[in-house]
């Protein structure tokens, strides 16, 4: 359990992991500015782009990409060069970090799997290249209307191709943000690492293409240990993570994605209605149910495709039960190569024997930050419960000042006997009086929305 390796986990030398991280950071500020007005600062971050793969297959790609910016020839095969040197030092630091972390709590963990690719072609991917290359060389703050408006039909191109659409829901994302944005020249923080991040990734993905590997199909039972949720003002995501007993081999750790649009006016124990198409996955997050499911597509990066029809609901399974027997021996997938990103790490834990001080999980000394300001707003838990609580189940994730949690459920004390609080608690409605009451006071919001758009589609 993680309490007892915590000091493993935070205490290592991270020296390593910070100079990689700065090297990506000068990277990312040459595309604040643009690479077609390359400054000294941007010219220094360049050369240590170069030195830091200079031992690596991608040293020659990369010195050529880094002449041909200082000349003014950026061209396709430099930028993807730079893209590919950003992604492998990410890479990396994201493989320094996943290994300590499963030494630190005894994961065993997969292998990756060779996944077939198709490759990218066609008009839109040629489209969606040339308006990469136009945001690289003018950079964020010249980025205006008119530059995010020549992506729209590229798009939509994308959009229509069933093996672009990954490609085409980043891109649109990625042009959606950059539209609120716009004009960016007068904004005072840009978001340079998230918006590289998102350029880097759709890039590739232009010259890598889609996997095409099929998942395999699973039989088993699925207890649920906790479900992160995602809510922003148009959509909505819950991700549960949980372990999997199937028949034969090992038990796996597995998630659940289930999602859905919404407008910004859903918000709290509300969003849950709208992702009411998995009812049998909501029930059993509320009620703390195991799962048969039965024939269930699973991907080798350890994502089982939810179909609620393949789903039974079978007995209780107490998350914590879970946490401290099963999951210590679940086996964990690897990720996808361009999904190896510190941003993706996540892993689900139990910590216990802690004291909650200053925002911080403390074991012996050793200070575990709480992201306390990611509980969602559609459960339970708040910061006070994490205040009393004596465990935790949480997702420990890394962010650039180091490692943290976010709570999917606690224990906490409740007249001398155990009680417990679980994000998915709510999934069926909040079990809350005042939350209740407050909802009920409110209206639902979804059926209102839902009535006025039939009326719209029959008119």
């Amino acid at each position: 359990m993680l309490g007892i390796h915590l000091a493993e986990l935070t205490s290592a030398n991270d020296q390593g992991i910070t100079d990689a991280v700065e090297v990506v950071a000068g990277l990312d500020a040459a595309l604040v500015d643009g690479l077609g007005r390359l400054g000294p600062d941007a010219a220094e971050a360049l050369s240590a782009l170069g030195a830091a793969v200079s031992g690596s297959p991608l040293a020659g790609a990369v010195d050529s990409a880094i002449a041909a910016v200082r000349d003014g020839r950026i061209d396709l095969e430099a930028l993807a060069a730079l893209a590919a040197a950003r992604a492998a030092l990410l890479g990396a630091v994201h493989d320094a970090l996943l290994a300590r972390f499963d030494e630190a709590v005894g994961r065993e963990r997969g292998l990756p799997a060779a996944a077939p690719i198709a490759a990218a072609a066609g008009g839109a991917v040629t489209g969606c290249r040339a308006w990469l290359q136009e945001l690289a060389i003018n950079g964020w703050r010249g980025v205006d209307h008119d530059l995010v408006a020549a992506a729209d039909r590229i798009i939509e191109t994308l959009w229509s191709a069933p093996r672009s659409r990954r490609s085409a829901v980043l891109l649109d994302g990625f042009a959606a943000e950059l539209r609120a944005a716009a004009p960016i020249a007068t904004m005072d923080r840009i978001p340079a690492r998230r918006w590289a991040d998102l350029w880097t990734r759709a890039l590739l993905l232009t010259w890598r293409g889609e996997d095409t590997a099929e998942p395999e199909t699973v039989t088993g039972r699925l207890l649920v240990v906790g479900v992160d949720v995602h809510e922003h003002g148009t959509a909505v995501q819950a991700q549960a993570h949980g372990v999997l007993e199937v028949n034969a081999g090992p038990a796996r750790l597995v998630r659940v994605s289930i999602g859905a649009a919404k407008v910004d006016s859903i918000v709290g124990p509300a969003v849950w209605r709208v992702l009411g198409e998995h009812p049998r996955l909501l029930r059993a997050l509320a009620e703390r149910r195991a799962i048969t499911v039965t024939d269930m597509p699973l991907t080798a990066t350890g994502d089982l495709l939810w179909i609620d029809e393949r789903a039974e609901l079978a007995e209780e399974a107490d998350p914590f039960t879970t946490a401290r027997v099963a999951l210590p021996e679940a086996v964990a997938a690897a990720l996808a190569p361009l999904d190896r990103h510190p941003v993706h790490l996540g892993e689900p834990v139990l910590v216990e024997n802690y004291r909650f001080e200053d925002g911080a999980l403390v074991v012996d000394g050793h200070r575990l930050p709480v992201e306390l300001d990611r509980l969602p707003r559609c459960g339970p838990l708040t910061p006070e419960l994490v205040a009393v609580s004596t465990a935790c189940i949480g997702l420990v994730r890394w962010d650039s000042d180091g490692w943290r949690v976010r709570p999917l459920g606690l224990e906490y004390p409740v007249k001398k006997t155990a009680a417990y609080a679980h994000t998915g608690d709510w999934a069926l409605g909040p079990t809350d009086p005042k939350a209740a009451k407050a909802l009920a006071k409110s209206g639902d919001s979804v059926a209102v929305l839902r009535e006025r758009a039939g009326r719209l589609l029959r008119k």
